[in-house]
């Protein structure tokens, strides 16, 4: 008997207490008043999809008439059309595809290396008090340092080339998953992990059934203000040292003052980072349903 309650009590701490759900109710599914309470799904996501749309649109149609009308001059500001055939125009000769390719690949790897180093250092720092006094102080330092101001140095030790771009991307992207972790793991609630060591939890069977379940929200979050922060980088990677990309299209295109390109490359930056955070947006539901 006593060797069925120590297996099925810390189940009830590492599930109910910290997803929020009552003692008994099987994980991943809603309890009473969630599913009687909750709207339908569908309904919802037609509602977001359309009403996130009415800005942009709204926008597009006031461009559209300060710059055909002339109450801005074309010289300053573009038509979308102008825009438009300015995308089609680079996109015939191959050059779009191949800039937004490059710029998402050194995005999404400079974001992956900071994230993991963001994740395994935030560990160290909110589980470990020596962690904290040792790791925290240098890295709260670090942080306050501008993102232009690592790139003479990241140039005069890599070049121009791709690793100065990706660790640039990479400082970018570890902070903010680094600071969200750090302090998401200092305020776990100390009851739950003191229940759960009554019942002889510790160490790793100790964080994946009670520590991780409650900051898997504020992970995700951190992940996402990571990589908004890695197109930051990007751009200014490429706006300093690059020869192609959309962070280089910015530039070149300023220095031949073509503004519809500008335009466009601010653009296709916003949509790639939308893009991008809608995909980790998924991510945040499969990993909320799994884990808290």
């Amino acid at each position: 008997m006593s060797t069925h309650y120590e297996l099925a009590i810390p189940e009830q701490v590492a599930s109910g207490p910290v997803a929020g759900r009552p003692n008994g109710a099987p994980q991943g599914s809603p309890s009473g008043a969630d599913a009687i309470t909750r709207p339908p799904l569908t309904g919802r996501r037609w509602f977001i999809v359309v009403g996130g749309a009415v800005l942009p649109l709204v926008l597009l149609l006031a461009w559209h008439f300060v710059s055909t009308t002339g109450i801005v001059p074309v010289s300053q500001l573009p038509s979308p059309e102008m825009v438009w055939l300015a995308g089609v125009d680079l996109a015939e000769r191959g050059v779009l595809g191949l800039y937004v390719a490059i710029s998402t690949q050194r995005v999404v790897i400079g974001f992956l290396f900071g994230a993991v180093i963001g994740l395994v250092l935030g560990a160290v720092v909110g589980l470990s008090r020596l962690g904290d006094v040792l790791l925290a102080p240098t890295l709260g330092a670090i942080r306050a340092v501008p993102s232009l101001a690592w790139v003479p140095l990241l140039i005069l030790w890599f070049k121009i080339g791709e690793e100065s771009k990706i660790i640039l991307i990479a400082i970018g992207a570890f902070f903010p998953v680094y600071t969200v972790v750090a302090a998401a793991l200092r305020h776990v609630d100390r009851r739950l992990i003191e229940a759960a060591r009554a019942f002889g939890l510790r160490g790793i069977r100790l964080f994946a059934s009670v520590q991780l379940p409650a900051v898997v929200p504020s992970v995700i979050s951190g992940l996402r203000l990571a990589l908004a922060q890695a197109w930051l980088f990007l751009v200014a990677a490429e706006l300093i040292a690059s020869s192609m990309g959309l962070g280089f299209l910015l530039t070149d295109s300023g220095q031949i003052g073509r503004i519809d390109r500008i335009i466009l490359a601010i653009i296709m930056l916003a949509i790639l980072g939308k893009l991008t955070d809608s995909l980790l947006g998924l991510f945040e539901r499969w990993a909320v349903r799994r884990w808290a």
